[in-house]
């Protein structure tokens, strides 16, 4: 590539002398010159010549000295890298050029050796910041291209070239969001193509857009289920806060959309969340031509049993201890403990609350029915009855009640 240089100078001579001096770089392709007078002409010279790489200036010239000139410079928006040339006993402009951006400078009478050499060692610099604004540019685009499909940290880790241990398989811990819709077969079946395609699209839109809001990672998306992994793939060490106020975020969310819809005729169903943390394997699964970052293991499992487990309680958000307890704060009510489809021990779950609902008498009173279940005391079944009583819209109640109805005992339940 041939380097354009803008040579600004009013001795008479100069233009010649340069051209003889740099034949042989000029006929092998390697530079060109443009030249001016003063620093007037060289700003007309710029703008007639945009592709000048970089100018090489004296200090002292009529109409417009180099001060004055490389100050215009800077103010560009493509600023040109200047070497200042001035008498050798005029130390104190050169100071001051270099302060105000000068890249080097050379004195009189010019050794066309040290131009040379100086000229090469500029270029070198403005290829290399020519390479960095290349290498900004393409990862900008390709950030902004990743983003429409991956969360934002993934994208930023990918398109940067990321760190390459982020990507490949590993254990790490990780809070795991897992979400399902009720009834979602029976709406493919029976809803028009184009009303399913508008509902599916806003609605995985909506939900990534919370997710994002909260630095999660969608991981997957099959059909209406979504699985979000927060502490993966960069450190997040309030991960299991994030993960429980997404999973609300999204339950409000979700609630406020199916209530729009239904407004239209369409009965959307609700949407079911499990939460969970522990260690999975985390990476991408996909190979080198396919890329599938996701995770596996029994964490994530876990998280989908307890999304599924809302079905039975009739919660719509079930969160694991292991999350509750990692959580600063956590504001909830124990479900029980449940003996999840494929788990040999019984895990103890929480419905999350908001603050409001959490500081609500019917959460103390259920509290203490709850402290009665635990017991195995008789008087949990008329605590809940009372409860279900004067809250007969509270499902968990509703479930408790029923099992102790049914000859069920204690707080330790078996789900499929």
């Amino acid at each position: 590539m041939t380097a354009t240089i803008l040579v600004v100078d009013d001795e008479p001579d100069l233009e010649a002398l340069v051209l003889q001096k740099f034949r042989r770089q000029i006929r092998d392709g390697q530079v060109s010159f443009v030249f001016a007078h003063d620093g007037l002409e060289a700003l007309q010279s710029i703008e007639a010549h945009p592709d000048v790489d970089l100018v090489v200036s004296d200090i002292n010239m009529p109409r417009m000295d180099g001060l004055s000139l490389l100050a215009k410079l800077q103010e560009a928006e493509e600023k040109k890298s200047t070497i200042i040339v001035s008498a050798y006993g005029d130390m104190s402009n050169i100071r001051t050029a270099m302060n105000r951006g000068a890249f080097d400078f050379l004195t009189k009478p010019i050794d066309f050796a040290d131009l040379e050499t100086t000229i090469q060692k500029t270029i070198r610099h403005i290829d290399m910041l020519r390479e960095a604004r290349r290498r900004q540019v393409e990862a900008e685009r390709a950030h902004a291209s990743l983003s429409r499909y991956f969360s934002p940290e993934l994208a930023k880790r990918l398109a940067t070239g990321g760190d390459g241990n982020d990507m490949q398989v590993h254990w790490r811990d990780v809070a795991v969001i897992f979400t399902d819709i009720t009834g979602f077969t029976s709406l493919v079946e029976t809803a028009a193509p184009e009303v399913l395609a508008e509902l599916l699209n806003e609605y995985v839109g909506g939900l990534t857009d919370v997710v994002f809001a909260h630095e999660g990672t969608v991981a997957k998306v099959i059909g209406d289920a979504i699985q979000v992994l927060f502490n993966a793939p960069g450190e997040q060490a309030d991960y299991a806060n994030r993960a429980i106020a997404c999973a609300q975020a999204i339950d409000r969310w979700a609630e406020v959309f199916r209530g729009r819809w239904k407004e239209k005729g369409v009965d959307f169903g609700a949407t079911r969340i499990g939460v969970h943390a522990g260690p999975a394997l985390v990476g991408n699964f996909g190979g080198s031509r396919f890329f599938d970052y996701t995770a596996y293991g029994d964490t994530i499992n876990t998280a989908a049993r307890l999304e599924t487990a809302n079905k039975t309680l009739g919660t719509r958000v079930c969160v694991s201890a292991a999350v509750a307890h990692a959580a600063a704060d956590f504001k909830g009510r124990p479900v029980g403990d449940l003996l999840l489809r494929g788990r040999s021990e019984p895990l103890r779950a929480y419905e999350p609350l908001a603050p409001a609902e959490f500081e609500a008498p019917a959460t103390a009173q259920y509290a203490r029915a709850f402290a009665k279940l635990e017991a195995e005391d008789t008087s949990a079944m008329p605590a809940f009855a009372a409860l279900v009583g004067v809250h007969a819209d509270d499902p968990l109640a509703g479930f408790h009640l029923k099992r102790l109805l049914n000859g069920g005992r204690g707080a330790r339940m078996q789900l499929g």
